[in-house]
């Protein structure tokens, strides 16, 4: 399964239950769109049934219904998408499905699930099958979602992570293999970004750049160099910079920070992509692939995404659900057919999914049980169309001139002459502050803002400085980086209580900080690196101040870290530090600011993601950090733990 940039979604593979979306049973080795379904953010995959979340916070679902698991209050198979019933009202913001059942996130932070339940994978404190969806039981502030194959994981706020359902082989890292209906703590993990579920085992991903795994082993799938299972999570050796992780059935596959994808575990018919049928109870390299922004993994196949829109697919193809228009198995990567301007991808048992650029659907592989959902049965090699429904987004009459620009992760603002906010691009955590979670293609104003003198985005929410002095903020609050006190995001601005006198706002990926006019910085939000310099690592939803800062006159947000120029013109800094982005002479965290030592008479600070930089009074900019990509400027893609000169840079204003 493929989700494409223009939100359209793409299916391949086995389609016995319908699974494809396009109305029918035949497989596919081509990619199908799966017809009339736009519209869509995030797309999942189960056994043999599809799940698909819409910029309207719904979901929709098909393809084998036996237990429950498309949630529309029936155990009829669905050869098209239908809508999970029960959550209208709902936001929903993230999606994923385990082998017989579906989990979805909300915006307040709680869990919901459906399906099949013997084991208690639905964490309602029963084993019995669900039609509709329940609400998991005692869990809120959750940020992350993954489903095993009869076991479900969630990530909190505070980078801890939560297990439930079955623990034979003990995938819920809780060091017994009993199994629980409820959610029970992974032992020993904290600082979590990510996590993914394999068939019996569980991944997770660490702010650090590690791997950590638990649970079965059979097949070398942990990585730690044996197949003993393992009840409490043990670090993947010898990994290191991965930003996205993902389980196949007794697979593992990790995404490296430079776009090589690893994998290790079962290989029987080359899902590893090494060019081998061997098992790998370490990391190995998938053969010729770079430039992978993200992954999925299958029961035996493996599916990945690259930055230029197009997908490559290997391990097993007897359904067709590589796509490349054979049923011959791969042992290494090829291209799927005849699909371009893909943005997200998923998978099932058999069958694939892709998320177009027009927000279709795409889908091929197995659909016996109509997963492929474009209304009939059978496989299919190639990409198909998913039936569904189309929505526009609308461009409203500007008037005025622009005057200041930010951005967050995937969204845009901008501030005009007449002290508007303007916003367009992604909006499922409601970043564009226009009271809905539809994303937009070109500017909608913030309603009920008037005399906005700066703007300022993080990841996915957004920061509005008044003329008053007070701060408003709106968007992804899963972190309690708007501020409000809550864990809710907004899709409308809210004030950040007992703020005022500020004069200058900045944003990290999850947190947020404001410069006083005494010149102290207050911050608040994700705190799990310290990059709210108050002393603690500790998340929090309320202005919180800076420890030992006085006389500040700016400050920026990296996407851990926390900088800040004072009136004598030297830079202090706290934070993530994996990278030196501190610019310290160390690699350690700092949960209060530190010099930056040796660098004076600095008028401006910035810093992009993981690096910092910094100009002088005498025209010469200074950088530090991360540079792998050669962002430093110095001629290298060495990482720099204090300031080093860009060369034959002067005169800079």
């Amino acid at each position: 399964m493929a989700l494409k940039n223009d939100g359209t979604v793409w299916t391949w593979g086995n389609n016995s239950y319908g699974q494809l979306g396009n109305g029918s049973y035949n497989n596919s080795i081509f990619p199908i769109q799966v017809p009339g379904l736009t519209g869509v953010t995030a797309i999942a995959g189960g056994y043999s049934h599809s799940i698909a979340l819409k910029n309207d916070g719904t979901v929709w679902t098909w393809g084998y219904n036996n237990y429950g698991q498309l949630g529309d209050g029936t155990t009829t198979n669905r050869t098209t998408p239908v809508q999970v019933s029960g959550l209208n009202g709902v936001i929903i913001t993230a999606i994923a499905g385990g082998r017989l059942h579906t989990v979805a996130l909300k915006s307040d932070g709680t869990v919901w699930t459906w399906g099949y339940n013997y084991y208690g994978q639905l964490g309602d404190g029963t084993t019995t099958n669900k039609t509709n969806p329940v609400q998991v039981l005692g869990l809120t502030g959750v940020t992350s979602i993954a489903g095993g194959s009869y076991h479900t994981i969630a990530l909190k706020n505070d980078g801890t992570v939560r297990t439930w359902g079955y623990n034979y082989y003990g995938q819920l890292g809780d060091g017994t293999t009993t199994n629980r209906t409820t959610p029970v703590n992974a032992i020993g993990l904290t600082g979590m970004i990510a996590i993914a579920g394999g068939y019996y085992h569980t991944i997770a991903l660490k702010n650090d750049g590690t791997v950590w795994t638990w649970g079965s082993n059979s097949n070398g799938q942990l990585g730690d160099g044996t197949t003993i299972k393992k009840s409490t999570p043990v670090q993947v050796p010898g990994l290191m910079g991965v930003t996205a992780i993902a389980g196949g059935y007794y697979h593992t596959i990790a995404l490296k920070n430079d776009g090589t994808v690893w994998a290790w575990g079962d290989n029987t018919f080359g899902q590893l992509g090494d060019g081998t049928t061997t098992n790998r109870s370490t990391p190995v390299q998938v053969s010729g692939l770079t430039g992978a922004t993200a992954i999925a993994g299958g029961y035996y196949h493996t599916i990945a995404l690259k930055n230029d829109g197009t997908v490559r697919t290997w391990g097993y193809n007897y359904y067709g659900q590589l796509g490349d228009g054979t049923t011959t198995n791969r042992t290494t990567p090829v291209q799927v057919s005849g699909l371009t301007g893909v943005t997200a991808i998923a998978s099932g048992y058999a069958h694939s999914i892709a998320l177009k650029n027009d927000d279709t659907v795409r889908t091929w592989g197995y659909n016996w049980y109509s997963q492929l959902g474009n209304n009939v049965k059978g496989y299919r090699e190639s990409p198909a169309w998913v039936l569904g429904k189309s929505q526009t987004a609308t461009l409203p009459g500007t008037t005025g001139s622009f005057i200041k620009i930010a951005s967050g992760f995937s969204h845009t603002i901008a501030l005009k002459n007449d002290s508007t906010i303007w916003t367009w691009g992604s909006n499922s955590y409601g970043q564009l502050g226009d009271g809905t979670t539809i994303d937009k293609s070109s500017p909608v104003q913030v309603p009920g803002l008037t005399g906005i003198t700066a703007i300022a985005g993080g990841g996915s929410h957004t920061i509005a400085l008044m003329n008053d002095g007070t701060v408003w903020t709106w968007g992804s609050n899963g972190y309690g980086q708007l501020g409000d006190g809550t864990y809710t995001n907004r899709t409308t601005p809210v004030q950040v209580p007992g703020l005022t006198g500020v004069t200058a706002i900045a944003a990290g990926n999850y947190h947020t900080i404001a410069l006083k006019n005494d010149g102290a910085v207050r911050t608040w939000g994700y705190n799990n690196n310290g990059q709210l310099g108050d002393g603690t690592t500790t998340n929090k939803t309320t202005p919180v101040q800076v420890l030992g800062l006085t006389g500040v006159t700016s400050i920026a947000g990296g996407y851990g870290h926390t900088i800040a120029l004072k009136n004598d013109d030297t830079v202090w800094t706290w934070g993530y530090n994996s990278n030196g982005q501190l610019g310290d002479g160390t690699t350690t965290n700092k949960s209060t600011p530190v010099q930056v030592p040796g660098l004076t008479g600095i008028t401006a600070i910035t810093s992009r993601y993981s690096h910092t930089i910094a100009l002088k009074n005498d025209g010469t900019v200074w950088t530090w950090g991360d540079n792998y990509y050669g962002q430093l400027g110095d001629g290298t893609t060495t990482q720099k733990v204090t300031p080093v000169q860009v060369p034959g840079l002067t005169g800079v204003t």
